[in-house]
């Protein structure tokens, strides 16, 4: 062990153990409060309120590690040996013999530790490689959902004590309205016919989940063998009065209510696991990784996700090869075939033409983890240091690698390490689902990426580079924005009509005659470099014409300079209940 210098003093492991649980705690209570006091700005409908607080939890984490880490460096002298956080790891473990949320502050100890150790400290023995806490039953306090039993009181009545015991403090417009929508719904969606069973109940999950400007219940009928899982969306009028604006039932529906795509949900979880383990009991086909992530605990997210690769490296033989499509100017991506994701890492010589660099680029990429991402931004996992057998690289994307990223690229042992990587989830390229595709699926993926743009300016952001190579269509069929290094706010781009041609310039003259500003946008030129294709030219000017005027694109920034851009909704259209709300149906054009 290390002896004691300046004013730092011998750290046993329990002390240190203890250290770092708090550093957790403290981040976990501030985590709570931000889900708590979103309901108050709920009900007050102070949307810039939640926006805010949604963006500021994201750098929570990060700046508790900085705490922990600074107060360790400053006040302890740590061993350097793998027997003494051997002993830290012990110790900590005992400390969450009765802790509510073990797996995240396990998190926390890695996430810590490794800014103090060195990389060969990496193993199960002083960090959390595989948990060692069990999240099985810890919430046998205060369960994470209630329990309503519609046999004793009547379907009605079950519902209106569920959403009394939510204690908004706001009333509903309508309520006798709102359950006859609601029953309206279920009737139509439950199997037929519905015969009550004896275990005939309805969960809901305790605490309301809070997106943007609605709040989401969530719950599951049980009836037998079978589960019905539903989300109610509630919404606030401008006279302070609540409504229910729409039942979520389809698998679809629910699946893009909680992709990945979209601004992580506020909730009050003492039990995070149950939280996880109800909703993939509704959503089997997400990942533990991707539920935690949705519920604001990326972090934890990160470390289930790499557990599940390494687990996958261990159980495949393919090798990592160049990802499909057009190769990038900014990013090396790769992929490995049999496992459903993308790596990107960012090249070392980045082409003047791009006017950027590798520090603009990860500013991109903050800014939309930050940003509300309406379903049409890929969300992105940002990892440092990741080693992966050398034996996985295929020897032509090495060879790449060793050209394109040297100074990321590091080889220790067996292992090939890079320095700086983004993940994200593998999508169909929208250049090359295009070439493939019949003609009512390029017509409709076509629509979708016009109304993927105008969903993109109603949040306040440009692409920057439309062409359809920086887009990708989902396994859900969306299509969405992944290739962030010329993104924009919407706000800060000028939208500029061509202007005539002078008499004197030459038609045939390739040269530009007019003055062209960094921020400068000519809609009308869209046309030119992305609708080449007749069929993809005549399917976007029948749905999307407006986008190749600037005079649209200037409305949508005067509406959201002014706030009154329209809500892009996290569930599509045509579920809601039309005489619920006081405003007209959403539609990502300027009002």
């Amino acid at each position: 062990m290390a002896q004691a210098t300046g004013g730092a003093s011998e750290a046993a492991p329990a002390v240190l153990a203890r250290v770092l649980l708090d550093g957790f705690d403290r981040h976990y209570a501030l985590f709570r409060e931000c889900a708590q006091a979103a309901k108050g700005y709920f009900e007050a409908g102070n949307w810039l309120a939640i926006a805010h607080i949604g963006r500021e939890r994201i750098d929570f984490y990060d700046r508790r590690v900085a705490e922990t880490v600074a107060r360790i460096e400053r006040d302890f002298a740590v061993g350097r040996d793998d027997a003494f956080w051997g002993e830290v790891k012990r110790a900590f473990i005992a400390l969450l013999a009765d802790h509510r949320q073990p797996e995240c502050a396990e998190t926390f100890f890695n996430t810590v530790s490794t800014k103090i150790l060195h990389r060969t400290y990496f193993h199960n023995r002083c960090l959390f490689v595989r948990p060692a806490a069990s999240t099985e039953y810890l919430d046998d306090g205060a369960p994470s959902y209630r329990c309503y039993y519609p046999r004793r009181h009547g379907l009605r009545a079950t519902l209106i004590d569920a959403v009394l015991d939510f204690g908004f403090d706001l009333r509903f417009a309508d309520f006798r309205r709102d359950l006859r929508h609601v029953l309206a719904a279920m009737r139509r969606h439950l199997a037929r016919p519905f015969r009550l069973d004896a275990n005939f109940q309805i969960q809901v999950l305790r605490n309301p989940l809070f997106r943007n400007q609605t709040a989401y219940v969530v719950g599951r009928l049980v009836n037998g063998d079978r589960m019905q899982p539903f989300v109610v969306a509630i919404k606030r009028r401008s006279d302070e009065r609540l409504y229910v604006d729409a039942l979520l039932t389809d698998p679809l529906e629910l699946a893009l209510l909680f992709s990945a795509n979209r601004a992580y949900f506020l909730v009050d979880m003492e039990v995070p696991s149950a939280y996880v383990q109800f909703l993939h009991a509704m959503l089997p086909d997400k990942t533990a990784s991707e539920l935690y992530t949705m519920l604001g605990l990326q972090k934890h997210g990160k470390t289930l996700f790499f557990r599940d690769f390494l687990h996958h490296l261990k159980h495949s033989t393919d090798r990592l090869v160049e990802a499909p499509g057009i190769p990038g100017l900014v990013m090396c991506v790769f992929t490995l075939p049999s496992y459903p994701y993308v790596f990107k890492a960012i090249r070392d010589r980045i082409p003047a033409r791009k006017e950027t660099d590798a520090a603009r680029v990860r500013q991109k990429y903050a800014l939309v983890k930050h940003h509300d991402r309406a379903g049409r931004m890929t969300d992105t996992l940002e990892y440092s240091d990741v080693a992966i057998p050398r034996e996985r690289f295929s020897e032509r994307l090495l060879a790449e690698l060793e050209r394109e990223i040297p100074s990321q690229l590091e080889y220790d042992g067996d292992h090939v390490v890079i320095r700086h990587l983004y993940i994200e989830r593998r999508l169909t390229p929208l250049n090359l689902f295009l070439v493939d595709a019949k003609a009512p699926a390029k017509v409709r993926a076509i629509r979708d990426y016009g109304t993927a743009l105008k969903e993109l300016a109603a949040i306040d952001i440009f692409p920057g580079d439309l062409l359809f190579k920086n887009f990708g269509v989902t396994r859900y069929g969306r299509v969405v924005f992944y290739d962030y290094d010329e993104i924009e706010y919407l706000t800060d781009c000028r939208f500029r009509a061509i202007p005539a041609r002078p008499p004197d310039v030459d038609e045939l003259d390739g040269d530009v005659w007019y003055p062209v500003g960094p921020h400068d946008v000519f809609p009308e030129e869209f046309a030119t470099f992305l609708l080449t294709d007749p069929a993809v030219r005549e399917a976007f000017v029948a749905f999307h014409a407006d986008l190749l005027d600037p005079a649209w694109w200037r409305a949508m920034q005067d509406a959201n300079r002014e706030g009154r851009a329209a809500e892009v909704l996290s569930y599509p259209d045509s579920v809601r209940f039309r005489d619920a709300a006081a405003t007209p149906p959403l539609r990502a054009t300027p009002v």
